[in-house]
């Protein structure tokens, strides 16, 4: 009869080994699947943003040294992606070619300016700093005017705002139902081990004595959970960049190793706070509440 209890009770503990495993790869899984939408949609974002460009149209009087001289110190600053120069003239040839004629032979002189067009790094696409920008290069004496598309930038910046509280606040939930599902999974876990406990504590093992086994059994448990999500994870990278390879994740090393060490970190933290709190919660009961 024993030999049988101890069989029921092996085969228990195995699947409740088993359940907690499942549970953190699948909540990992998703968990993974959500960050990489957060680490993908910035980097796109930054893309996007880094497309927009603050043309300063040149004086006439502007000798060829000083427009570079103001090239060169312009490509120094901080905000400075790259610097594109477009002169008058070839600025007449692509604006004649839009609009179908040569609007040279109407007016007989060239109206168009020198320009340089200043791609800026992400971080600096914004109204306020860009507004910072136009003040600052308006004082230059080599710059006749400014533009940039102020309707544009006012929508990208309010539509990724928008975006990126979204994808916060869904985070936040996912990342909330991870740590309940696979607190609750572990807690069943250390729950069938709730006698051993209690007599451990009885004959005078200390608290930590007694939570590192169950801390590191789950640690170990939860890397092999982070292993699979990672496994399922792999697969959904090579289905995209397949299917999406504009998003070019395969290459993308920096991405992918955010989400690896994401996974396993979380792996960690989560196994390890859950077990303390449950066993914590065991050390803490009476004797007489252990079967309730």
């Amino acid at each position: 009869m024993s030999s049988k209890f101890d069989t029921y009770q092996k085969r228990r503990l195995k699947s409740s080994y088993f359940s907690v495993v499942i549970s953190i790869a699948l909540v990992l899984f998703m968990v993974g699947v959500l960050g990489l939408v957060v680490l993908k949609s910035t980097i796109i974002a930054n893309r996007v943003k880094e497309k927009v460009a603050i043309t300063l149209f040149l004086k006439d009087d502007v000798s060829p040294k000083n427009r570079n001289d103001l090239k060169a110190f312009i490509q120094k600053e901080a905000f400075t992606r790259r610097i594109i120069y477009t002169s008058k003239e070839k600025a007449a040839k692509i604006y004649s070619k839009e609009i179908g004629e040569d609007f040279l032979d109407f007016l007989g002189n060239n109206p168009l300016k020198n320009a340089l067009d200043i791609y800026l790094k992400a971080d600096f696409v914004t109204p306020i700093k860009m507004k910072q920008l136009e003040k600052q290069f308006t004082k230059n004496a080599f710059v006749a005017a400014v533009s940039y598309d102020k309707l544009l930038i006012n929508l990208l910046t309010k539509n990724i705002q928008r975006i990126s509280f979204w994808l916060l606040v869904v985070s936040g939930f996912f990342g909330l139902v991870a740590m309940i599902l696979i607190n609750s999974s572990i807690r069943l876990s250390v729950y069938s081990k709730r006698f051993n406990i209690k007599t451990m504590q009885m004959v005078g093992a200390t608290k930590s004595f007694i939570r590192k086994p169950f801390i590191w059994r789950s640690i170990k448990l939860g890397m092999i959970g982070a292993f699979i999500a990672l496994i399922g994870l792999s697969l959904v990278v090579y289905y995209l960049d397949i299917h999406a390879p504009s998003l070019e994740l395969i290459n993308d090393y920096m991405t992918l190793g955010y989400l690896v060490g994401g996974v396993l970190i979380s792996a960690f933290i989560i196994t390890w706070v859950s077990t303390f709190l449950a066993t914590q919660r065991f050390l803490n009961l009476q004797t007489d509440e252990l079967y309730y």
